[in-house]
């Protein structure tokens, strides 16, 4: 026994940690939009933190609780409730048997909430992942995303978690209305002059609404003009980088992104950034600085770190 979904949401899909290893076949990773909130999830949960979780965008579902388990929900504030009493969020909660766990349109802060279960959920690895990449059909609940009456069963429900009352953070705060991203030049930033790659920098742009699980495009007054014809020889694409195609407004790459692209890559968005722009909405206003890769890299390992000490807190018996 596990969950029944009464109301799917908007967008509603089963993500882990990402599907690696065959972008070379053309099949994106998938995974989480936001990576840093999903792994806070679990590890409040008490999983591995890729393990499976729901990924719930702009508005929740209703999920009906089929077995006593223990949860976390983290993200967007989607006001969620348990059989209508409203339920914390950043902190480990259990659901008993029967219970409504039930979420409403996202307030203004994020617009993509994650729901992890302690145990993990019961779903079939498709190429070693369990995420959802809807355009291929691939993972999750038979690669779509969630409708009315579909179950999934849990992996290993739990009905306590060592120090359940650690198991709180101060829930996080997303930018509005304007966000600053980090971005690594390259790899064909030499397809700019270095004027355009300082206009880049100096100018910002707005979130339009082509903005989805694969990327997110960009609007500038005055787009970016190449050197040349804004082409180039296919190559990988990752996870936040920053395309310019022939029209020069440029396009952030996101989850399930496609594996390659011929357009110019002036940049990436460093990896601890990425869940700013993906909590963000249309019409806010982005800027970017440039830094160089150590520091994204020096970001990052400190993220990781804070990762693991905060599971070596919550699952130490004291």
């Amino acid at each position: 026994m596990g969950i029944v979904i009464e109301n799917p949401g908007i967008l509603t899909t089963v993500q882990d940690e990402g599907r690696f290893g065959y972008q070379q076949f053309g099949v994106s990773p998938a995974g989480p939009m936001d990576a840093r909130s999903f792994r806070i999830a679990n590890i409040l949960a008490g999983n591995e933190r890729g393990e499976g979780a729901l990924e719930m965008t702009f508005q929740g579902a209703a999920i009906r609780f089929e077995e006593e388990n223990i949860v976390a929900i983290t993200g967007a504030d989607m006001s969620p409730s348990i059989d209508g009493e409203p339920a914390p969020m950043y902190q480990a909660v259990k659901v008993p048997a029967g219970a409504l766990l039930s979420f409403g349109l996202t307030n203004g802060n994020g617009c993509r909430a994650y729901l992890a279960f302690a145990g993990g959920l019961d779903i079939r690895p498709v190429m070693g992942s369990k995420s959802t990449l809807m355009r291929n059909e691939l993972g999750g609940m038979d690669g779509r995303k969630f409708l009315k009456g579909d179950r999934i069963g849990f992996a290993g429900a739990k009905s306590s978690l060592p120090n359940m009352y650690l198991r709180r953070l101060t829930p996080e705060t997303f930018p509005k209305k304007e966000l600053t991203l980090r971005v690594v030049r390259g790899p064909q930033d030499c397809e700019f002059t270095e004027e355009e790659c300082r206009n880049f920098f100096w100018y910002g742009a707005k979130i339009t609404n082509e903005f989805d699980r694969m990327g997110c495009r960009l609007e500038r007054e005055e787009p970016l003009r190449h050197i040349g014809d804004g082409n180039i020889i296919t190559d990988g694409i990752s996870f936040g980088s920053i395309q310019v195609p022939p029209n020069g407004q440029p396009i952030i790459m996101l989850a399930d992104r496609q594996s390659t692209g011929g357009y110019t890559k002036i940049g990436s968005v460093i990896s601890v950034d990425l869940p700013k722009l993906v909590q963000s909405m249309a019409g806010y206003k982005v800027r970017f600085i440039e830094v160089g890769i150590e520091l994204a890299q020096e970001l990052y390992v400190r993220q990781e770190k804070e990762f693991d000490g905060l599971e070596k807190r919550l699952n130490t018996r004291v």
